[in-house]
């Protein structure tokens, strides 16, 4: 059989050779593009089954480039598969307004490409094969003067256009069956039966259109279903005939897998030869469809598990780690300690704070990845900003003995943006400036306004970057040093959340470097303007000793080392305290000690704390205390149910421990500021 042609577009040379060595397999011919205008230099000369196409392109990215190509007749109707690392709701959007039929997130998987590009070669050479047919078809018909078949082939090339792209509307298997059975009547049958086996070659869902009727003699027979079975295990079409009636049984197919058998049952004289054509090309663009939606259900409920994964995850690596801060704490409150006792708590203490940022790291990028992630912007005073940062930063760059050289514009710079994230940026940038340097050495902070543009630079004399990885420095999980003995740990996910948190801000980030050894320059710009009233947000004032409102706390906690540093912190600090390791000791002990505060964790055995929450707020006794969650479950829906349940606090483990003391010393105050938020 003559090859078909295949047309992968990338600027990285490295991805044609990943692109070949997956797809040679197949036998066709593969012609590589390395940019958008030599794509569509091919594209005048040949005619293509399929065309994968990169998004990221530097001169004009895939986008545009789909567009130029439906602009040519030859590649109108080509299909075009998007391969790209992260895709948003309006890229996909306007990629399928451009007649994309799927996207393929990067790096590829193997067999999925393979089986994708299989089928639209196995659907190309269909196609060249029908219009082989039609153009015979059509002589016939002009020799005869019939003009009631090219009439019919042009209605039926109609319907399979339709069909086309009503599949292709959505990727729910509920709504791609509905449209299956749907498209087939009345066009091609006078009742459409889908049939999906299970793993042992079983039908384990059956749908019907129209349904059947209690008085409806004909629905699915046994002779009919014996002929469906025979299909699904062949993988062949078969037409059965009983009675004047028949039916066309098609197996689904994705490569050699069979996904589904669909019976188009009508009477027998309904199914000449060139209606069964219709119905086997009909079935070869259902079968894509039913594919499609299987391969992005299986995505979805992968990206389900993801998520549940990292939250559990986040749950067990962030319990231990509580202890160990409420023991830093105790240790740290010590009035003397011998000099390596203090630095054994001091290393304790940096290396839980590194552990925690890595775990609230890993989560965010998970959620910015979903599109989670919406940020509260407030009007901020960028020399306020920059002070929280430089102060949440400093402990790492003075461990290294490094001076962080700030300044800044000396006319007040406002901006709008959210303060929490900002100075999440800001302190990442710092932080990696301060990693990547030498001890003793100095690092730049400037910042420049011109012209509604705040440019902020974080430069520093460190170990630079290579030319060849600078263009993936954001890219998620990206490391320039891949050796198992590299002197720099970190998930390689620091930069990709800067990239994503300064775009949600309407600003972009970008990184400058001469080489290895050479240093290194980030640069973020962002809206903003001169103005001399002050931020609505300023900076928190001083830790200033506060007389205690609450003196009983309650904590509940399953794991008991927390549990018991919690216990001896809130002692020192002249609470008293009782505790209570499950959620029915929780409110017997409640009941007795008429809590002012309930420190509660949510993962109990037993009763949950929702559960818990619920009992204490339903009991007199503890009806009105300050019930705070301290728990490793940190996702949006673990704080919904929190407040659903009368938690008047959600905070994750390990919580700052002088945020819960300012708390706990004055509900009514923390309540208040809660309210005010």
């Amino acid at each position: 059989m003559e090859k078909a042609n295949i047309l992968v577009v990338d600027d990285l040379p490295e991805k044609h050779v990943v692109f070949t060595t997956i797809l040679e397999e197949l036998g066709q011919n593969i012609v590589s593009a390395r940019s958008g205008q030599e794509a569509l230099k091919y594209i005048l000369e040949m005619e293509f089954a399929v065309i994968l196409l990169d998004v990221n392109m530097p001169d004009i990215d895939g986008l545009e480039t789909a567009s130029l190509i439906r602009q040519y007749k030859k590649s109108a109707q080509t299909p075009i598969v998007f391969i790209t690392a992260y895709v948003d709701e309006l890229q996909a959007r306007r990629g399928y307004a451009l007649g994309a039929v799927d996207y393929i997130p990067s790096p590829v998987v193997p067999e999925v490409l393979r089986s994708k590009v299989r089928v639209f070669v196995e659907l190309f050479r269909m196609n060249r094969q029908l219009q082989k047919q039609a153009v015979q078809r059509e002589a016939l018909a002009r020799s005869e003067a019939a003009r009631t078949a090219a009439e019919d082939a042009i209605h039926r090339a109609d319907f399979l256009a339709e069909a086309s792209q009503a599949l292709s509307r959505s990727l729910n298997i509920d709504d791609t069956i509905a449209g299956v059975l749907d498209l087939c009547v009345p066009m091609l049958c006078e009742r459409a039966i889908l049939g999906i086996p299970d793993e042992a070659g079983g039908v384990r869902r059956l749908e019907m259109h129209p349904a059947p009727r209690s008085d409806d003699p004909e629905a699915f027979t046994p002779e009919l279903r014996a002929t469906a079975d025979e299909v699904i295990r062949k993988k062949e079409f078969r037409l059965w005939r009983s009675n004047g009636r028949a039916a066309a049984i098609l197996p689904l197919l994705a490569g050699d897998e069979i996904r589904g058998a669909l019976a188009l049952l009508g009477p027998a004289a309904h199914f000449d030869s060139t209606r069964i054509a219709l119905m086997r090309e009909f079935a070869g663009r259902a079968s894509i469809a039913m594919e499609n939606a299987r391969l992005y259900s299986a995505v979805q409920e992968a990206d389900r598990r993801k998520n549940e994964f990292l939250a559990m995850l986040a749950h067990e690596l962030r319990n231990p780690l509580a202890p160990i801060r409420n023991a830093v704490y105790i240790l740290a409150s010590a009035e003397a300690l011998p000099p390596k006792l203090a630095w054994a708590r001091d290393v304790i203490g940096r290396q839980a704070d590194h552990m925690s940022r890595l775990i609230d790291d890993l989560l965010d990028v998970s959620r910015i990845v979903q599109g989670k992630v919406a940020v509260k912007p407030e009007r901020l005073q960028l020399s306020a900003l920059i002070e929280g940062a430089v102060e949440a930063s400093a402990p790492r760059v003075a461990a290294r003995d490094q001076v962080l050289d700030v300044k800044l514009p000396e006319a007040p710079v406002l901006l709008e943006g959210d303060a929490v994230r900002l100075s999440q940026v800001l302190s990442n940038l710092i932080n990696n400036a301060s990693k990547f340097s030498p001890e003793a050495s100095h690092i730049g902070l400037t910042a420049d306004y011109e012209a509604g543009e705040l440019r902020i630079s974080v430069k520093d004399p460190g170990a630079g970057i290579a030319p060849e990885f600078l263009p993936h420095i954001f890219d998620l999980f990206a490391q320039a040093d891949q050796s198992l003995d590299r002197s720099q740990g970190g998930l390689g996910i620091g930069l990709t959340l800067v990239k994503h948190l300064v775009e949600l801000h309407g600003g972009h980030v970008r990184a400058e470097s001469a080489g290895l050894g050479q240093g290194t320059e980030m640069i973020l710009t962002l809206p903003a303007w001169i103005g001399t009233e002050a931020a609505v947000t300023p900076l928190p004032p001083a830790a200033q000793a506060v007389a205690h409102t609450a003196s009983r706390i309650l904590v509940v906690d399953d794991l008991a080392a927390s549990a018991e540093t919690l216990m001896t912190l809130l002692e020192m600090e002249g609470f008293k305290v009782r505790m209570a390791h499950e959620g029915a000791d929780a409110l017997k002990i409640a009941r007795e000690f008429r809590p002012d505060v309930v420190l509660l964790d949510i993962g109990l055995p037993g009763m949950n704390g929702f559960e818990v929450a619920r009992g204490l707020r339903a009991q007199e006794e503890s009806r009105d205390a300050l019930l705070i969650a301290l728990t490793g479950y940190g996702e949006a829906e673990s704080r919904t149910r929190s407040a659903e349940a009368g938690f008047d606090f959600h905070m994750v483990k390990p919580a700052d421990v002088n945020l819960l003391l300012s708390m706990i010393a004055d509900p009514r105050q923390a309540r208040r500021a809660e309210a005010a938020a």
